[in-house]
């Protein structure tokens, strides 16, 4: 359960950093808010304390002045009124000051005699040019001014007009008190920090309860994302994955405490026939019942896992001795073995086990993979249910098992090529298709044929990350093939192991995205064993490859493994006769009837004929009569790299207009 508390207090500094970081933005807004309030009021003070010295320029105009301008001076008529005026103004404490000037900024009445010398201004211009100043400062901070600083003023400039032309006669300069404005501006700073305060508050208590919710809802996301990519979904066992950090675990473990332990890869007997006899859905109960009783057999600290299909695996910690091992294997032998009733019918179910110690046996979980499965199929040929791996044993020796970690390294080193074998149309000698067979350029060995590796990658789950090369390599070349011959098909052999595996259809699909292939341009040929593990599986994979839009063709046809009525229900659009047949057709009668038979069988389904291992003139002739669809072999050519495709088709004058592939 470490991974869980791990998860939970990730998810614990991740609501940590959020509440940190979500507290930075809702500050600076509240401090954003603070100082834009603080100078809107700002604005809206010198705002008033404008319409006051518009409104006083008004009333001054009107009725304390008589129009002329006031360069000429004032009359003592006009002294008079201004002097009740300024001191009313004071009194009430609507004016700090009071002052007019003329138009050449002289001031020609001020509420305080001293002034009468006050140095011009700016604003006085900008006042009669018809610009409204207002700015706040202090009280005798003007420029001349010999008092000291006063309080906190509105100074406003503001042209006087006469009332009769409406001409500037004069300037008005009033300073307006800005005490009351400020307190109105603390008044409201001071509310409406307390509402940010407060709705910050309830903003960032919401913010922390969303990303408290959203950090548990993605922490229990997570563990259930967890959960599945390391569990099989139909038994809720671990899957290959986690096995294999298991067996790396018990690997550690075994160095650090020089303990023993084992590995089990274990497989099903006769499981095909559950399915085929009982149907799919009656598999996976057996497989889940099957799952528990591993679970009842072994101890708590052994690990039991589901790898795929009917295949199960188990590591055995702190295993002991040999004995010890063997005795734990004959209980989980006897768990499985043990009568069980499926679909109302009594059943007894056998496995195969192969068996591996740590670390004599490998200190890797590959290796310990690798060679666990190879004493399964020993046990599972010879039926002899566990069998305790030895690499001395018959057709698994040394030498082979070399193969296994060079074919590893030689996807890394680009040590695989294909070469391709064209596929003849008959009578018109076209061709449309090229199979792709893949070879290994071996360092010392030379040029291998799939038969001497292609086995081995089987046993060793290496089938995968080959057949995905032979994909990606097979539809680039094509790609290039495309630009002048936009409609060649290429052919790919396909491993009885890939059909059991639901999400292959997925790897071709993806294959073909890469390249910027379309699915008609890939044919996939599955032989006729690969139907034979588990034909109701391989049959689903197939109608999802059908589905997909692949073409599929039944490779090595005549074996005798694919009933009629099981052939009939397939999504096949091709039969491929297995060369031995057209090889020995002319010696062998035999040979001749099946071959003929299958030509008919194929177009009496709708489907093309296609004869392999055509290598002489003869065979071709005899085929013809047949009217067998397309052939191949080496009468027409062996199988040849990429580059002597193209000057291969041109060298032979194709019958119908042919592009010739660059």
């Amino acid at each position: 359960m470490g991974w869980l508390s791990d998860r939970f207090a990730a998810g614990a500094r991740m609501f940590a950093a959020f509440a940190v970081l979500s507290l930075l933005p809702v500050l600076a807004l509240g401090l954003t808010l603070a100082v834009q309030y603080r100078a809107d009021v700002k604005s809206r003070g010198i705002a008033a304390g404008s319409d006051q010295a518009d409104v006083m320029a008004r009333v001054l105009s009107e009725t304390q002045l008589e129009g002329h301008d006031l360069s000429t001076g004032l009359n003592q008529a006009e002294a008079d009124r201004l002097a009740v005026f300024a001191a009313d103004e004071a009194r009430s404490g609507h004016v700090r000051r009071l002052r007019l000037r003329d138009r050449t900024q002289r001031v020609v009445f001020a509420d305080d005699a001293s002034d009468v010398n006050a140095e011009p201004d700016d604003e006085v211009e900008e006042a009669l040019d018809g610009e409204r100043v207002a700015l706040i400062t202090r009280l005798n901070s003007d420029y001349g001014d010999t008092a000291p600083a006063g309080e906190r003023v509105v100074e406003v400039y503001t042209a006087l007009r006469s009332s009769q032309t409406g001409q500037a006669i004069g300037v008005l300069e009033v300073y307006l008190p800005y005490a009351a404005i400020e307190n109105g501006l603390h008044a409201g700073l001071v509310r409406l920090y307390l509402t940010l305060a407060v709705g910050l508050v309830l903003l960032y208590l919401v913010l922390a309860g969303l990303a408290l919710w959203v950090t548990r809802r993605l922490s229990r996301v997570a563990a259930q994302y967890q959960h599945l990519a390391l569990h099989d979904p139909l038994t809720d066992l671990p899957n290959r994955a986690l096995f294999g950090d298991r067996i790396a675990a018990a690997v550690a473990a075994s160095r650090r405490h020089g303990t023993v332990a084992a590995v089990v890869l274990l497989d099903l007997d006769r499981f095909k026939e559950v399915n085929d006899t009982l149907g799919h859905h009656n598999g996976d109960i057996l497989l889940r019942c099957v799952a528990n009783r591993l679970l009842g057999a072994v101890r708590d600290i052994d690990t039991v896992a589901r790898l795929g299909g009917d295949e199960f695996g188990l590591v055995l910690s702190g295993a002991g001795t040999p004995a010890q091992v063997a005795a734990l294997l004959a209980r989980i032998t006897e768990a499985i073995e043990g009568e069980m009733e499926l679909a109302g019918l009594p059943l007894s179910v056998e496995a195969s086990m192969g068996v591996v110690f740590i670390p004599q046996d490998g200190e890797t979980p590959e290796d310990l993979l690798q060679h666990a499965d190879v004493a399964m199929y020993v046990a599972k040929r010879a039926q002899t249910g566990v069998v305790y791996y030895d690499c001395a044993q018959d057709d698994y020796n040394a030498d082979r098992l070399s193969l296994v970690a060079e074919l590893r390294r030689a996807f890394d080193r680009d040590e695989l090529v294909l070469h391709y074998q064209p596929q003849v149309k008959q009578p018109t000698g076209q061709v449309d298709t090229v199979e792709a067979l893949v070879r290994w350029q071996h360092p010392t060995r030379g040029l291998l044929d799939p038969d001497e590796f292609v086995p081995i990658a089987e046993q060793t789950g290496l089938i995968e990350p080959l057949t995905q090369w032979v994909f990606d390599a097979a539809l680039k070349q094509l790609k290039i093939w495309h630009e002048v011959a936009p409609e060649l098909v290429v052919a790919v052999n396909i491993s009885a192991r890939s059909l059991q595996r639901n999400d292959f259809p997925l790897m071709a699909t993806d294959a073909l995205a890469r390249a910027g292939c379309r699915p008609e341009h890939l044919l996939l040929e599955i032989t006729e064993t690969a139907l034979v593990t588990d034909a109701v599986r391989a049959a689903e994979v197939l109608h999802l490859l059908h589905a997909a839009g692949l073409r599929l063709s039944l490779d090595d046809f005549g074996q005798g493994y694919t009933s009629l009525g099981q052939l009939r229900h397939l999504p096949v659009s091709e039969l491929k006769i297995d060369k031995t047949f057209v090889m020995n057709m002319l010696r062998n009668s035999s040979d001749a009837a099946i071959v003929r038979s299958v030509v008919e069988l194929g177009h009496n389904l709708g489907m093309h004929v296609v004869a392999e291992g055509v290598e002489t003139a003869e065979a071709l002739a005899s085929l013809l009569t047949l009217r067998c669809d397309v052939t191949q072999g080496y009468f027409f050519s062996r199988p040849m790299p990429a580059c002597e495709v193209g000057p291969w088709l041109a060298a032979h004058a194709l019958a119908t207009e042919e592009p010739v592939l660059a």
